[in-house]
Formats: C-alpha cells, structure tokens, sequence
C-alpha cells in the first residue's frame, strides 16, 4: 500500500510509521521536521508547512493514496480541507480523532464506540467532535471512505503520564509532594504506542473499517494512585502523593483544569470488543509497570533530556501551598 501521514513524528504516528515501514508498507510523511521525533528511516519525506496550502497543492498535486491519515488537524475546517484536497485521490481517509469527545463524565462504563459525544468541558474535545460530525456527513452525502479512530491516553518511552514531564520524577526524587487530583481513585486507562501502532496497522487499507469509528486502548485499568505509585517505583523513589479536587487546580490554571474537569477526573475505561472484531490478532503486550520503567530509563539516560520546568514546578508549590494554608482549614480561597 501507499500511504501518506500527515505529521508523523508524534507519540502514536512514530510507533505507527514504524510498523508500517517494518510490514513493508511505501509509506510518505508529509513534515515540518520540528519534532524530538525524526521521521523513521525508509519513509519518504514531504518536507512542507500542511497549513500553507499552497505549498502542499504544489508538493503533492494529483498524487493518489491507498491510505492518508491525517495525524494533526483539531479543527473542522482542517479536515474540510482534507476533504476537498483528497476527494477522489484516496481509498481510506484516516482521522484521529480523542476519546475525550466521549460524554464527559460518563454516564455508563466501559466506554464504547456507541457511547454518545458530548464534553462541556474542554473545548478540544468539542473541535474533534465537529469535525467528527463533518467527515460523518461527507461519507453519507459522497461516499468519502473516512474512518475514525479515538486514542485515549497514549503514551511511549519520552512521555510521563502527569503534566510537567521529567519535573514529576525530580520531585519525587528530592522528596517533594505532587497533585494527585480527585482521591486518586478514578480509574485510568494508559495505552503504549507500540500496543495502539498493532491495533491501528488492522485497519489500514481495511474496506470493512470505511464508515466505521474505533478506539484502541489498552486493556489494563489503574488508579491514578497505581500510576504516581509504579512511576515513583520505576524512579527509585517514594510518592508523596496530595489530593486536590480538580475544580481547585483549575482556578490556579484553566489550561490544566480544562485538561482534568474535560478528561482526567472521571473514570475512563474502554470495551475493545470492535477493533478486536476487525483486528482479530490485536492485543496490548505493554503493562504499565514496563513501560513506565522505559520511561525513567530514557530521561536517565540523557541529561539533556532531564528538563525542569520552573514555572509548572512553581505553580505545583503554590497550589499545594495554599490548599494546606486554606482550604484544609475550611477557608475559601
């Protein structure tokens, strides 16, 4: 097959690139080249800005494609542009779309594909979701071949899953306490890339997957305690964990807030049972346990990559500061 990705060199699209390249797939990553990731060698690269249309319309022209997948569009008139560009010059047009745009909270576990959409929450998710509602209508009117996929929390060996990155093992390590939100109690559901990169090659070129949407996530279900747990154990250290309902973090950061109250605070877990159906051979090999180890090995490995960022350290103290100072004395703050 000939298939071109748009992007390529993110967390899940690397791992999916490479196991493209590795089934002997012709595969094309159209790139800015500005990611830690550098495009898998054996793929061919398309060295352009996919927002600069005029750059792409002179680049690709009337190149036709087994397969695109567009990894990077978050808004509707991006995959309207897809439409346009690619009616007619592909056999399967793939979109990534979240699993944040299931109905947030939930009102039912596990999730399926059936599981209506709806996220008050975060406005990320509510982007996916229309331009989910696009790509639906343009196979009913036109017969545009789109499949839709929904990752969930996907992580590979440079990704930790809390926010301020190798920051969390540097506090860990000296002892200092981080947010948990919530109690910690939620259930949480983490796919390695190279779990979702076997589900995901399934439906590649896959006729019975056009029309249809997928999530592929592992089948491994944890706390948010578990995970702050296995990760301070994968760094040899001890998790001095505080609980802080999400509400609280986000009036010291909305972005971070958005990111809990819209995805993170609610118990997320996932039926499999359709990708297994169209992918038969699919199944996630990665516990968290490994792969967080494979995590702390790689920031270890390279001090360069150990970057501490100061101002999300800062705000982690302030938070954690004022919720003892007020909140745990029954003060409003």
């Amino acid at each position: 097959m000939k298939i071109l990705f748009i992007g390529g060199t993110g967390i899940i699209s690397t791992a999916c690139a490479k196991i493209c390249l590795g089934r002997g797939i012709d595969l094309y990553c159209l790139n800015r080249g500005q990611s830690i990731r550098s495009i898998p060698s054996g793929a061919k690269v398309i060295s352009a800005d996919y927002f600069d249309r005029a750059e792409v319309q002179a680049l690709i022209g009337n190149e036709v494609f087994d397969v695109v997948v567009d990894w990077i569009a978050y808004h509707p008139e991006q995959v309207q542009f897809d439409h346009q560009f690619f009616h007619n010059k592909v056999g399967q047009y793939i979109f990534i779309s979240s699993a944040s745009a299931y109905e947030t909270p939930p009102s039912r576990l596990p999730v399926t594909e059936e599981t209506p959409l709806s996220n008050p929450f975060w406005e990320y998710s509510r982007n996916k979701i229309s331009c989910e509602q696009y790509l639906r209508e343009t196979y009913q009117k036109d017969g545009f071949p789109v499949t839709i996929v929904r990752p969930s929390h996907t992580y590979d060996h440079t990704t930790l899953p809390f926010r301020g990155g190798y920051m969390i093992i540097d506090r860990m390590r000296k002892g200092k306490k981080i947010i948990i939100h919530g109690d910690g109690t939620s259930l949480w559901t983490m796919t390695h890339a190279d779990d979702f990169a076997r589900g995901f090659f399934g439906l590649l070129g896959n006729q019975a997957a056009i029309g249809e949407t997928f999530h592929i996530t592992s089948d491994e279900w944890l706390t948010w305690n578990q995970l702050a747990l296995l990760t301070a154990k994968a760094a040899g250290a001890g998790a001095r964990i505080i609980h802080i309902p999400s509400e609280v973090i986000a009036r010291f950061n909305a972005d971070w807030g958005a990111s809990l109250l819209g995805d993170k605070s609610h118990s997320m877990i996932f039926d499999n049972s359709k990708i297994k159906r169209f992918v038969p051979d699919y199944q996630t090999v990665i516990p968290f346990s490994a792969g967080i180890r494979e995590v702390v090995q790689w920031y270890d490995a390279d001090r360069s990559r150990q970057h501490i960022d100061a101002e999300h350290d800062q705000l982690i103290d302030t938070i954690i500061g004022h919720f003892e100072k007020y909140l745990l004395a029954g003060i409003e703050i």
